[in-house]
């Protein structure tokens, strides 16, 4: 009896896979930097790399120019993936897969959300800021809080993937091929120009926002 291999779009695991290299990455060269010049809430025993911010703020510039294709499939291609009204009202069934399911596409969203905000408030920090010792600026805390957000949002992530789905779910975000109908001339034929909820239009709104505030952050 053959068993069920669920399959992910090709250009879905293509933007996906960028991008959680490029965040992880991010999460672990910030952790470096903040291991090398705060250290106020914990440390390891890292080696210390004086060109450590250097190769966290080039990681963080890639993740920032590829985060609004990512975005822009999530919310007109993948978003069923997201949350919207009706799954937020499901949360309170977290007891049946519904609220499981619910509760996974409130992560993603919020993941959405935090990214948004890691990559402004990193766009805003100044290189000198860390090495003079000038820990205490509003936007190196929100930096912090939102990378924060990011990674318990990842783990959460990782978490309800394999409840919702288990390990061929996981596993299927690895798998090369195509399935027919799923080559790169098709991919733009999946596009929903209308958000499908206003709740999705609204967190839309608030990310083109923020890449817009990103993009223009470091020059003032």
């Amino acid at each position: 009896m053959s068993q069920f291999r669920p399959y992910q779009p090709a250009l879905l695991r293509i933007l996906h896979g960028a991008a959680a290299i490029l965040a992880i990455l991010s999460l672990i060269s910030g952790f470096w930097v903040y291991n090398t010049y705060d250290r106020r809430w914990g440390a390891l025993p890292l080696p210390r790399l004086d060109a450590i911010q250097d190769i966290h703020g080039t990681i963080a510039l890639t993740f920032f120019l590829l985060f609004p294709l990512f975005a822009l499939y999530s919310f007109h291609i993948g978003d069923r993936r997201l949350t919207d009204r009706r799954s937020l009202q499901q949360l309170q069934r977290l007891g049946d897969p519904v609220g499981w399911v619910s509760l996974h596409r409130l992560t993603n969203t919020v993941m959405l959300l935090a990214s948004t905000l890691a990559i402004v408030t990193g766009r805003m920090m100044k290189e000198g800021w860390l090495p003079a010792g000038d820990l205490d600026r509003l936007v190196y805390f929100g930096h912090l809080i939102a990378w924060a957000c990011v990674f318990f949002c990842l783990m959460l992530h990782l978490l309800l993937s394999a409840k919702v789905g288990g390990v061929p779910l996981l596993i299927s975000m690895f798998r090369w091929g195509l399935r027919e109908g799923d080559a790169p001339r098709s991919w733009l034929q999946s596009i929903r120009w209308q958000p499908s909820s206003a709740v999705l239009k609204g967190i839309e709104i608030v990310t083109i926002a923020g890449i817009f505030i990103a993009a223009i952050a470091p020059l003032f």
